[in-house]
């Protein structure tokens, strides 16, 4: 099978977070790694092309420091990359750049498209399933299993409460994987160091500008939790204590 991963690089989960001068996104100055649900896309498409042949290629878009992502899929097994490098591929919501992504791979006739279930920093879970229907593909979410059959793939998806799906889909298609699908593996020393001989294409803003549109989700500000410690003691009887709460979850907390 010819098997399209897609990959996003994410600000690392422990670092610290700050915020650009206008507060719209994180500071360039922060630790990225790659997003957690798109490695267990990547560690299946590698089981499944040692079931049954094939090529793994990935893509990312993003500016420079993303290609970093590539070459750790290239390290892990991985056979070529697509790289949409640009600083402005990181302001896309999630439809256009399912659209980029859609422009940049036109042509290359995959049999299977996988993304993690969602990234860990928007956390929308749509560029996968927008990209299907970019295509014109028939698309799985919240993958747990990948069987191939001999009319396509038969998967196991997770709902919720406990219970499971099980459904046939033709190829080529795309699924969305969800985290603890497989076990990762680790880069070999051997290919790490082939993985600097693979080829890695990069694409420019100008070659799939033309089919993006306007954003229709854009960021207007970010904010930093405020930490502080304030302990306010109610005092009275049992009822009045209890309407003293009501009122202060209710008017001041809001969360109720």
């Amino acid at each position: 099978m010819k098997i399209l991963v897609c990959i996003k690089q994410v600000p690392q989960k422990d670092a610290p977070l700050k915020l650009n001068d206008d507060s719209t996104w994180i500071d360039e100055d922060t630790s990225y790694e790659v997003n957690e649900p798109d490695a267990y896309a990547l560690e299946e498409a590698l089981q499944q092309k040692t079931k049954h042949g094939g090529e793994v290629v990935v893509i990312t878009a993003g500016p420079a420091r993303a290609s970093q992502v590539l070459r750790e899929a290239l390290a892990k097994g991985a056979d070529r990359a697509i790289h949409l490098e640009d600083d402005q591929f990181a302001r896309l919501d999630s439809a256009n750049t399912a659209r980029a992504i859609a422009a940049a791979v036109a042509g290359e006739n995959f049999d299977l498209i996988v993304t993690g279930l969602q990234s860990d920093d928007y956390g929308a879970a749509q560029t996968g399933v927008l990209l299907a229907e970019i295509l014109g593909l028939p698309h799985a979410t919240i993958i747990i299993g990948i069987e191939k059959t001999a009319t396509g793939l038969r998967l196991k998806r997770e709902l919720e409460a406990g219970h499971y799906q099980f459904i046939d889909v033709p190829l080529p298609a795309v699924l969305t994987i969800q985290s603890g699908i497989n076990k990762l593996r680790y880069a070999t020393l051997m290919g790490i160091k082939q993985a600097k001989n693979k080829p890695v294409r990069k694409v420019a803003w100008a070659e799939v500008e033309g089919k993006l549109s306007k954003n229709q989700q854009q960021i207007e500000r970010l904010y930093l939790p405020q930490k502080q410690k304030k302990t306010e003691m109610l005092e009275g009887p049992a009822g009045e204590v209890a309407r003293k709460l009501v009122d202060y979850l209710k008017n001041e907390a809001r969360v109720v």
